[in-house]
């Protein structure tokens, strides 16, 4: 009735040479092939959306420079601020906007830097918005 009956109870063989293949390594085999490599990654950075940098007005330009020089009238005690500010992407154009909350160390006029306690450096031009507590208090 059944062909196989002879040997189907049989032991299997194992080698001594060669040791079992892992699952893993078996599963590795039957992966699906891909000729272009870094394509699919090619394809998602192109994806990637970026932010164009905003161009403020004149307007928006002096409030910021207002705000900035009440800072540095606070500066020693190194004033907790908000800023947003535009950083640029180092693979494309544009770039994203990061809203950071921070204590100002020093603000640098002359190479347009302001440094925080932890001495990360954000360029002036790149701010679009500033808030803090000393603004309410001095406006």
């Amino acid at each position: 009735m059944n062909k196989y009956k002879d040997i189907i109870n049989l032991h299997h063989h194992t080698s001594k040479n060669h040791p079992r293949m892992t699952l893993e390594n078996r599963a590795a085999q039957f992966a699906p092939f891909s000729a272009l490599t870094g394509y699919a990654e090619k394809i998602k950075e192109t994806a990637r959306i970026t932010d164009k940098q905003i161009e403020l007005d004149e307007g928006l330009k002096s409030i910021l420079n207002y705000k900035l020089n009440i800072i540095q009238e606070n500066i020693k005690s190194k004033p907790q601020v908000i800023i947003t500010y535009f950083i640029k992407d180092q693979k494309k154009s544009g770039g994203t906007y990061q809203t950071i909350n921070i204590k100002i160390k020093k603000i640098d006029e002359i190479n347009k830097i302001i440094t925080d306690e932890s001495n990360n450096k954000i360029n002036i031009d790149n701010i679009i918005d500033i808030k803090s507590n000393i603004f309410k208090i001095t406006m």
